[in-house]
């Protein structure tokens, strides 16, 4: 009889039969490989959602085509911050790694969006932010 070369751990080095039945996506909640980079993720805009138009009436036509919203089906890279814009607070969150834009949310993806438009979305009206002079 063979003994292991450490305890819980197999040493024949074959693929188990039921991994795939037991972890499905192996890369789920990873930040590399083909989920991390997905082409194509970003083939919309806000200026491509006529719903998004009169919610964000204060932006013009290239500053909404500035802000991209992920397709659904895209995982959001855990840690990095978004917002969705069917919320109406607009509150910034962190993704965690399981969660995956769908068709009930318009996930803007902070690392894509110019900072004064950022700031313009979630509600910042201090004018330094906004990229403004201050008035002294």
């Amino acid at each position: 009889m063979a003994t292991q070369a450490k305890p819980g751990r197999p040493n024949d080095r074959q693929p188990d039969q039921w991994q795939k039945d037991l972890n499905p996506d192996p890369e789920a909640g990873k930040n590399i490989g083909p989920q991390g980079d997905r082409l194509g993720r970003y083939d919309l805009t806000a200026y491509d959602l006529k719903e998004l138009h009169e919610q964000l009436k204060d932006f013009n036509s290239d500053e909404l085509r500035q802000i991209p919203i992920l397709q659904p089906g895209t995982r959001l890279k855990q840690g990095a911050t978004y917002i969705n814009l069917k919320d109406p607070a607009r509150q910034e969150f962190k993704a965690m790694g399981d969660m995956e834009a769908d068709e009930n949310n318009f996930f803007v993806p902070k690392t894509e969006v110019g900072y004064q438009i950022w700031n313009r979305l979630i509600g910042v009206e201090n004018p330094e932010r906004m990229g403004e002079p201050s008035e002294s």
